[in-house]
């Protein structure tokens, strides 16, 4: 299979600029490249596709160049977004710029033959005279042209918003990074997400003008949901490739909770996995969708992808001991990992010494405001403690054993966790 037909059955490609782009690719090893926007430490699995987008033009024989937009992200790239972004200081867009660049070297080979070459466009656009690049480069772009452009005329209809002369020269600057890299790298393909088109059609435009060369763009779609859903955000926000943003248990769970309708999408795009396996896993997923086994896979493969073997193993052997029931397996960074999200309450270990009763000490930590409370839900089988039914009234505190040696978590109905860590 030829590497556009791996792109084409896995969904990567929206737009290009030229037809003849799949023979190109066949005949020749190109450089291309595709820019990441600093405005974060960590990068987020939106960032996932044009990331493996790379590795699989790298994996056919390409140079991928990965631009981390230091220089671009001190303005702000107005496309897709209905308000200015916050402006970022120098010091904290190198900050978020190393924390990209760690995380890009866990899917791109850096060494080899077609190793992937890594650049900051602050070492250009930083550098660049105001004067000469209005003259040199802002006399091609016409301001009618630009004015046209859907993230340009949505921001102008917005009366309240509008849009600054900051932002508004984002597209002569991500122009300008192709120019630059055409003539430095001989860089003739870029590639974005499906946002980006007008940006990668100026900047071919520039280099046509400028360094007379003929250059291509492709585009990948903007993933979302079969209902329409953001895709990257669980309920308490984005979804990060860090593991101290987002933890690789919380990580594995948010595919495994993918939808029926939307897991046979997400392995081709997110996986490596070949035609035949993912067909396979779309049988399944036809033949028995409650198994979950194209969502296991996926998570499987995401996850190792990201975080690795070792973060791997832990996620699935936390979530076989959540929902196999036992608890005790787990240790004490993956029980708070696991109830990171649901309440908890620090109480010192004398008050579990002193405390006779586990209703007491229940509301000593403000699980229930009054013992009555905790005695009615205990006669009406609702409370659980380290996932084992609490039978009685009278349980004594002391008798029940404590999680990795310091926690209990209560169970209140079926889906209300508050976890007691005792110090």
């Amino acid at each position: 299979m030829s590497l556009f037909d791996e792109l084409s059955w896995r969904g990567f490609v929206n737009q290009m600029t030229h037809t003849e782009l799949p023979e190109i690719l066949e005949k020749e090893s190109l450089t291309l490249y595709c820019g990441f926007d600093p405005t974060a430490y960590s990068l987020h699995i939106g960032s996932l596709l044009p990331i493996l987008g790379l590795a699989h033009f790298q994996r056919a024989g390409h140079t991928p160049i990965a631009l981390v937009g230091g220089g671009t992200g001190l303005i702000g790239d107005p496309s897709g977004k209905m308000q200015e972004r916050t402006m970022l200081s120098r010091e904290d867009v190198e900050h978020n710029c190393e924390g990209i660049r760690t995380q890009l070297e866990r899917f791109l080979d850096f060494t080899g033959p077609n190793a992937v070459i890594m650049v900051n466009n602050a070492d250009w656009l930083c550098e660049v005279r105001l004067l000469d690049f209005m003259r040199d480069i802002g006399k091609f772009f016409s301001v009618n042209a630009l004015l046209n452009r859907d993230s340009v005329r949505t921001r102008l209809e917005d009366r309240d918003t509008g849009i600054s002369f900051t932002e508004f020269s984002y597209i002569l600057l991500q122009a300008y990074d192709y120019l630059h890299l055409n003539k430095k790298y001989n860089c003739r393909l870029q590639v974005g997400g499906a946002d980006q088109w007008g940006n990668i059609v100026s900047g071919m435009d520039i280099t046509r003008r400028l360094n007379n060369a003929a250059t291509f763009g492709l585009t990948f779609p903007l993933v979302t949901k079969a209902d329409g859903a953001k895709f990257g955000k669980s309920e308490t926000g984005n979804i990060w490739l860090d593991s101290d943003r987002t933890s690789p248990y919380q990580f594995y769970q948010f595919w495994m909770n993918q939808a029926d309708d939307d897991v046979s999408r997400f392995l081709r795009f997110f996986t490596f996995l070949s035609k035949e396996e993912i067909e396979e896993l779309d049988e399944q997923i036809k033949e028995a969708p409650q198994e979950r086994l194209a969502q296991r896979r996926l998570a499987e493969e995401v996850t190792r992808l990201v975080h690795g073997e070792t973060a791997l193993s832990n996620a699935v052997a936390a979530t076989q001991a959540m929902f196999g029931g036992d608890w005790t397996r787990l240790d004490a960074g993956m029980l708070l990992d696991v109830f990171s999200e649901v309440p908890h309450t620090d109480i010192p270990l004398e008050v579990l010494k002193q405390t006779h009763l586990l209703t007491d000490l229940l509301v000593e930590a403000r699980v229930f405001a009054s013992k009555g409370e905790a005695r009615r839900l205990i006669k009406n089988g609702g409370l659980y403690v380290n996932n084992e039914r609490i039978m009685k009234d009278d349980q004594a505190a002391s008798d029940l054993a404590l999680l990795a040696g310091n926690i209990l978590v209560a169970r209140v109905g079926k889906k209300s966790y508050h976890l007691i860590r005792f110090s």
